[in-house]
């Protein structure tokens, strides 16, 4: 098997997010089956209200990998010193080759018999949002500069300033539109998945259809050869 007897990886070992008020955060997830065979997970957390996981369940194919999101919902106060207490939870176990993420049963992950059921337990970080940090500038002014460099050095401070924020601003905007995508993507992968699914059904039931017209089908004509061949001759 893979690293340490472990059905699946996950990078990284822990949901950092960018703490901001009102506004969502977004981290992903990389998921590496390290077997041969089909592994199926299920992500648990603390908190379900908080986050939004897509896909919470999915099943990853041999030596393959799947990405999940995980979106902090916006947040109307900070935490107490910005630590955060919740805990995910990840677990898998082997499902066999033709199994559907739609047709999962609800007991796959229960631990019973001799069935293999592993747990990976993820912290989750928030860190305060990137800032610009010009202590040092005003320092050297007060200290050792005119009070013109002074000026000149608090307007390119104030310059410096707002253009971090501009690149934060479009970082953001960057990452939620990637996640965005991301969603995207997975929802028509569900759709298809959906689509596919329907289209066995409607097959099967016009195989069946076909077959219970075909067998009446040919119960009549047998009926019709039985009179022909039973009625008696005309003279």
């Amino acid at each position: 098997m893979g690293t340490g007897g472990q059905l699946i990886s996950v990078y990284p070992e822990e949901l950092s997010f960018e703490f901001e008020l009102g506004k969502p955060a977004y981290c992903d997830l990389k998921v590496v089956n390290n077997t041969e065979h089909h592994v199926a997970f299920k992500v648990k957390t603390t908190s379900p209200r908080k986050y939004f996981v897509r896909p919470n369940t999915s099943v990853v194919q041999p030596w393959d990998a799947c990405t999940i999101t995980v979106t902090l919902q916006a947040q109307k106060e900070y935490p107490p010193d910005m630590r955060c207490n919740d805990k995910f939870l990840l677990q898998s176990t082997k499902v066999p080759p033709i199994t559907d993420v739609d047709e999962l049963p609800p007991e796959t992950f229960n631990k019973e018999g001799d069935k293999v059921v592993q747990e990976l337990k993820l912290k989750v970080i928030y860190k305060a949002p990137t800032q610009l940090n010009d202590g040092n500038s005003e320092e050297t002014g007060l200290t050792g500069a005119p009070r013109g460099s002074r000026q000149g050095s608090d307007s390119i401070s104030v310059l410096n300033n707002s253009s971090m924020q501009e690149i934060q601003a479009v970082q953001h905007l960057k990452s939620e539109r990637d996640a965005i995508l991301q969603q995207n993507q997975q929802l028509q992968r569900e759709l298809e998945m959906f689509r596919r699914r329907k289209s066995r059904r409607n097959d099967a039931g016009f195989s069946l259809t076909f077959s219970a017209f075909a067998g009446l089908v040919g119960l009549m004509l047998g009926f019709i050869l039985n009179l022909a061949l039973s009625s008696p001759p005309t003279a």
